[in-house]
Order: structure tokens, then sequence, then C-alpha cells
């Protein structure tokens, strides 16, 4: 079996929880060659803590001779600069969702990445899920679809964080640099939400982007994209998001919430004339929590439900082995920037239904 030789840029929380810890359990199949975040701190943490090279700057990570693969678990707003830096220096790239912030980003590189030949695998963990897997296989016939429901009702991460793993969280960030961070992100928030765009309305296509690309991306998955987005509504400062989408002959639903409730209540409900399918997931801050797909079928007399699970084993874990079969065979994954890219389409599509409600 092949290993690949990867190094990661960005080394925040979710790569502390996550990507390193599997990565260090699939030692068969990666290799972590090297590190690098914009904390010297943080770099210095992770690469004695994983016994790997710490580097000084994202370039001299991706021009590394010894390095096959580059993995881009940074803020939202930068997946754009080091993508394109990774391709050019010839790296196949793990990316974290979403691909870009916006279409003008990913609509630059993809032809970068198209000219590159370098596999770039956009990292929707809950697509490849067990659950999902299974609800893929039993879904029914389009034509005898009725109604979809898909919601985001979560607590944030720091709630589960605290009670399970230490985190390193660097002090060494200059503040001129998080300003311009901060610049830049609003600048790219902007140029989707609007020139005039309030705080709320950037403030929920930020939690398009975050939050419900997960969902709306398994969705599609499931049932394609919908004809239109019929209507949308904000509130709670952006944190209360509710799409109603048009399927043709039926609809969807799309929900989002960011409370204080401890609980992580994501699911994709699925209803058919005789069949209804119903999975969930649980906080990915926690690794290996389990799945499970509910199907209920009826005929005129019988009803049958059928749970298939619980299975425990990590999407994260799934998705970089999917990543390493698709390196070492050549092939093309689900999960690419053309993919990724019908998400921001269709976020976009939600934003300008959002403008149309605030206005009236």
């Amino acid at each position: 079996m092949r290993i690949v030789r990867i190094g990661l840029i960005g080394l925040g929380e979710v790569s502390q929880l996550m990507h390193l810890p599997i990565l260090a359990d699939h030692r068969h199949l990666f290799e972590v060659a090297g590190v690098f975040d914009v904390s010297p701190s943080l770099t210095t943490h992770c690469a004695e803590r994983y016994s790997t090279h710490p580097y000084a700057s994202a370039e001299a990570l991706v021009a590394a001779p010894d390095i096959d693969a580059v993995f881009i678990l940074t803020p939202d707003q930068t997946h754009r600069h080091y993508l394109d830096l990774a391709l050019r220096a010839g790296k196949h790239v793990f990316l974290e969702k979403p691909a870009c912030l916006t279409l003008g980003e990913i609509d630059d590189v993809m032809p970068l990445a198209k000219e590159s030949g370098r596999l770039v695998f956009v990292a929707y963990m809950r697509r490849y899920s067990p659950s999902f897997l299974k609800a893929k296989e039993m879904m029914p016939a389009t034509e005898e679809l009725r109604y979809v429901r898909v919601r985001d009702l979560i607590c944030e991460g720091p709630f589960f964080i605290r009670q399970t793993r230490n985190i390193f969280y660097p002090h060494d960030l200059d503040a001129d640099f998080l300003a311009q961070s901060r610049s830049e992100t609003e600048a790219l928030l902007r140029d989707v939400a609007g020139k005039d765009a309030s705080p709320s309305l950037m403030r929920a296509y930020q939690v398009l982007t975050g939050l419900s690309s997960h969902s709306l991306s398994a969705m599609r998955e499931l049932i394609g994209l919908p004809q239109r987005v019929i209507a949308a509504h904000h509130k709670q400062n952006g944190e209360q998001i509710v799409a109603l989408f048009d399927y043709g002959h039926f609809t969807a639903i799309y929900e989002a919430l960011i409370d204080n409730v401890a609980r992580f209540d994501a699911r994709i409900e699925v209803y058919a004339d005789r069949r209804r399918l119903s999975f969930g997931y649980d906080t990915p801050y926690i690794r290996n929590l389990p799945t499970s797909l509910e199907v209920t079928d009826s005929t005129d007399t019988e009803t049958e439900t059928r749970v298939f699970g619980p299975n425990y084993t990590d999407p994260f874990a799934i998705e970089l082995r999917a990543f390493h079969e698709h390196l070492v065979n050549g092939t093309t994954p689900k999960t690419t920037l053309g993919d990724s890219r019908q998400d921001l389409a269709l976020m976009a599509d939600i934003v300008g239904r959002l403008r149309e409600s605030s206005q009236l």
C-alpha cells in the first residue's frame, strides 16, 4: 500500500480534534511530513506532538519535494490563496469545505486546477458517513418523492470541545494580521451579500458557507439541485435561516439555527409515497459518534420500520481513505471543485432571497 506524504496548512480546532489524530491512526496510508500555521507557537506545538517537521511558511511547505499532497485546513477566506499555492507547486490537495467563499474565487482557480492535473478533493465528510451512503442506496425513485426536510439545529463546538479534548489555542497572532484578515473576509462576504449588506445578512452567508454547506451538499447528492429557491428568511442576527426549494413535483425545506442549547440536531428526512428515510449527525467535534438510518415502508395493510446502524466509523476517517484511494488510483472523487461550485451558486441564490425578504 502506497504511503502518501502530506503537509498540513492550518492547525486549528478541527485539525487538532480530527485530522491529525485520524492521520496518526492511518500511518499505513499517510505520513505527516510537515505542518504550518500562521501561529509559530501552534506550528511548534503540533510538530512536536506528531513528530513532524515545522515549516516557517506555507510557501516553504508546498515547495518541499518530499511532500505529495497538501491539506488546506485554514479559515474559509484563505482557501483560494493556499489552493493556488499548492496547485502551482504541483501538489495534490485535500481542501476543507467550502472550497472558496465566493463564485468569483472558485471560477478563478478552477482553470488552474484543471491545467495542473492534480487531485483536488473537497472535504464534505457528511457525504461519506455510513448512514448517508446507505440512505443514498435506499432512495426512492425521484418521481415518488413528496417532500424533503433538511435541518441543522446546533450548539457550536466550544461546548463539546471543553468537555472532551485539550486544544492548543495560540496567543501569538499579530493584531494587524487579524485586522487584515477580518477586512478581507468582510470584502468577500459583501461580494455575495451586497455592498450594503447588513451584519445580519453577512453572518447568514457565513452560516450558509460554514454550517449549511454540509447539508446543502448532501441534499444535492441525494435529490439534485432545486429548480429555484422559492423563498428564504433569516433572523437572530443571521443565525436562524429558513429556505424553501422548488423541485418541480415536490418541495424541500432547509432550516438552520445556532443557539446555546447543548445538542447537535443535523438531520435529513425524505418522504416518498410509500417510504420515509431519516438519518442524522451528531457534533463533528467528538470522534466516532454513531450514525444510523431509519427506513419506514408501508403497504395498504402493513408498516415496517428498519434501523441500519448504529455505525461508529467516523466520516472523517472514511473521507481520508477515499482521498488516498483517489490519489493512488488516479480516479476522480464525487466532491470536486466543480461539485463544490454548485453549493456556492445555490447559496448565492439563497442570499438573494434573504435580501428580498429583509427588504419587505
